[in-house]
């Protein structure tokens, strides 16, 4: 009995490392698919509730309606990107900012989402796209993080320090994490990408970047 359950915990968890990758995947699409829907099943408002929901239009959203949906907002969201490369279309987008950012309270949030959104997507800036290491969460110890820019203003006069705004993120959940201020000289650039960066938070550290792969590989055995 013993040599028994021995040999069905190893192909237990031989199963479970084959199982697992592709179940955390299958589960990851579906609740993006999930999340996101709950935003693009909006547009069907002009389809009958009975067609789109089940029972009569009582339950929830048939599966193949939601992705109609997210196709009809894709769609919706290239038409935008190709407008805004033309006059026309700029000119309508420049008002309806000016005419977000003239609601109160909105604005706020409208005002700092596109703030953001800029730092993210601009070409010329370095948010996001430097890996470093500091020393975290005290010194001799280092922590993974990324570059969100330099920091200027109240936080440089006071410290007499060119300072660089690192995130550090969490480990499995990159989106949660600390922002540091660092003063530029104490900061480790590294060689990996930002997406090296990210697999090895998630993986807990067990996936190393490319580049290091290669560099093993690449040395002679001895």
């Amino acid at each position: 009995m013993r040599e028994t359950f021995a040999h069905w915990k190893s192909d237990f968890f031989t199963g479970l490392a084959v199982v697992l990758p592709a179940g955390i995947s299958i589960a990851a699409v579906m609740w993006l698919f999930g999340t996101v829907a709950n935003f693009t099943d909006r547009l069907l408002f002009f389809v009958p509730r009975g067609w789109t929901h089940a029972r009569g239009g009582e339950g929830v959203v048939h599966w193949y309606w939601s992705a109609l949906a997210l196709l009809v907002a894709m769609v919706l969201i290239g038409l935008v990107g190709w407008a805004a490369r033309h006059y026309l279309g700029r000119r309508m987008i420049r008002l309806a900012d000016v005419a977000l950012m003239r609601v109160p309270l909105l604005n706020k949030i409208y005002g700092t989402v596109r703030q953001i959104n800029g730092a993210l997507t601009s070409e010329e800036t370095t948010s996001f796209k430097q890996v470093v290491l500091v020393e975290s969460p005290r010194a001799g110890l280092y922590s993974l993080g990324f570059i969100t820019g330099a920091t200027q203003g109240e936080v440089e006069a006071k410290t007499g320090k060119r300072v660089i705004g690192v995130f550090v993120p969490t480990t499995p959940n990159p989106t949660n994490g600390f922002v540091y201020q660092v003063p530029e000289e104490e900061i480790v650039r590294l060689d990996m990408s930002v997406a090296d960066g990210v697999k090895f938070i998630i993986s807990l550290g067990s996936v190393p970047p490319a580049r290091m792969m290669q560099s093993w590989r690449s040395q002679p055995t001895r």
